[in-house]
C-alpha cells in the first residue's frame, strides 16, 4: 500500500497496459482538477522515439503540464530509484504550484516504487558491472544463471535465461557488496511518495485492448515510426541500451536492414505489443490494489467519484 503521510495532500496514480487509455485519462483528469501528468513509462522518458513510445501529444502538452516524457538520451540507462528520484521533485514542485500531481504508466517497477518505495540497493561500480557483462558474454546465458544460482539462489530462481540486463544486474550487486540482491530486497524500503494514492486501473475488456494496440501501430508507421527507428540506428548504440529494446524497434530494424519486409515487421510489432499488454495486464491484477477499475471511457460520474474519494 502507498506511504501515508497526512501532511502531505493525496496524489492520483492511474495504471494500465499500452494502448489502455490511460494517458488520455490521465489529460481529462487534469483539465478537470488543476492537476499535472508525470510519466511514469520506461520508455516515455527517452527523447528519441516520440511515436514509437505513443508520447502525449503537442497540444496535450500545451493544455496541461506534462512532467518527465522524453528528458533522457537514448544512450542513458534509467533505473527505478532514478525515476523515483526525479518523480519526487515534480511531485513537489507541482504541489507547490497548487496542482495535483497525476502519475500515468504502465511500468510496474516504478508505479510500484512510488507507492512502496524501494530496497537500498547500492549502485555496482562501472568496473564490476563490466566485468558481468564479460562473464555473461564468455558464459552465455544458461551458465551465467547457474553461477548467479551459487550467490542468490532466489534471484536466479525467478529469472529466466533470456532476461540478461537483471541477471548481470544481481551478479554485479552480488560481487560488489558480497551480499545478494534477494538480501538487500528484504531490506526495509525508502522513497514512497508522501501523501496517499487514488489509485486507478485502466483495464479496457482483451478483444478491444488488443484491437487498440494493432490500430495505433497501423497510426505509428503513418506517423513516422520508421523513420524513427531509422535516426535512431544510425547512432550505433549498443543494442542492450533500453531504449533499443522499446516495442517495435527489432523489427522495424530489420526493415531497414532488408531482412523484412513492412507487413511481416507490422505484424510481428503488433503481437510483441499484445503480449506485452497481456504482461501488465497480470501485473495489475496481482500488484495493483486499484481503488476505481475502469474498463470504459472516462465520465464525469467517475470524476465526481475520484473528487469526492480525494477530498
Amino acid at each position: 500500500m502507498a506511504e501515508t503521510n497526512t501532511t502531505a495532500p493525496p496524489y492520483i496514480m492511474i495504471a494500465g497496459p499500452t494502448a489502455s487509455g490511460k494517458s488520455q485519462l490521465a489529460y481529462d483528469l487534469a483539465v478537470h482538477c488543476n492537476g499535472a501528468v508525470i510519466n511514469a513509462d520506461s520508455m516515455q522518458l527517452y527523447a528519441d522515439l516520440s511515436v514509437l513510445t505513443a508520447r502525449p501529444q503537442p497540444h496535450e502538452i500545451q493544455n496541461v503540464p506534462h512532467h518527465l516524457f522524453g528528458v533522457l538520451d537514448a544512450a542513458h540507462r534509467a533505473s527505478v530509484a532514478d525515476w523515483l528520484a526525479r518523480a519526487a521533485k515534480v511531485i513537489e514542485t507541482v504541489r507547490a504550484a497548487g496542482q495535483c500531481p497525476i502519475i500515468v504508466g504502465g511500468t510496474g517497477m516504478y508505479l510500484q516504487a512510488g507507492l512502496r518505495g524501494i530496497a537500498p540497493v547500492p549502485d555496482v561500480p562501472a568496473a564490476v558491472h563490466q566485468r558481468c557483462v564479460d562473464m555473461h558474454r564468455a558464459l552465455g546465458p544458461a551458465k551465467f544463471r547457474s553461477e548467479l544460482a551459487r550467490l542468490d539462489a532466489d534471484i536466479a530462481e525467478r529469472l529466466v535465461e533470456g532476461d540478461s540486463q537483471r541477471l548481470i544486474r544481481a551478479m554485479g550487486v552480488a560481487l560488489a557488496t558480497q551480499h545478494p540482491l534477494s538480501w538487500w530486497q528484504q531490506q526495509p524500503h525508502k522513497g514512497a511518495f508522501s501523501g496517499t494514492a487514488v489509485t486507478i486501473a485502466v483495464v479496457p475488456p482483451r478483444p478491444v485492448l488488443y484491437d487498440r494496440i494493432n490500430a495505433r501501430f497501423d497510426q505509428m508507421l503513418a506517423a513516422g515510426a520508421l523513420d524513427e527507428v531509422k535516426r535512431l540506428m544510425t547512432r550505433r548504440l549498443d543494442p542492450r541500451l533500453p531504449l533499443m529494446k522499446a516495442l517495435g524497434v527489432a523489427p522495424l530494424a530489420a526493415v531497414l536492414q532488408g531482412e523484412m519486409d513492412l507487413a511481416d515487421a507490422a505484424s510481428l510489432a503488433k503481437r510483441d505489443s499484445r503480449r506485452y499488454a497481456k504482461r501488465q495486464m497480470t501485473w495489475v491484477r496481482n500488484n495493483y490494489n486499484a481503488q476505481f477499475a475502469l474498463e470504459k471511457k472516462f465520465s464525469e460520474s467517475l470524476a465526481r467519484k475520484i473528487f469526492s474519494f480525494i477530498r
